[in-house]
């Protein structure tokens, strides 16, 4: 169990690091540089398909981690 437990971590590590850079959108909200800021952008393609798996490998790790805890 912690066998997987160790390739979902490297998994979600690697997935996070491959998502588009959010951060530097949100340093101009400071700045006031960003017209686009609240408008209703959807996610498409390869993006999507990284956030939803981010997501899904977060739910398993915290699964993971909590029935290991527990046991």
């Amino acid at each position: 169990m912690e066998t997987v437990l160790l390739i979902v971590s490297v998994l979600l590590i690697a997935i996070v690091l491959l998502q588009s850079n959010k951060a530097s959108d949100a340093s101009q909200i400071i700045s006031g540089g960003n017209t686009d800021l609240f408008q209703n952008q959807k996610e498409r393609g390869s993006e999507l398909f990284i956030s939803r798996l981010t997501m899904i490998l977060g739910f398993l790790f915290f699964t993971l981690s909590f029935i290991l805890y527990i046991s």
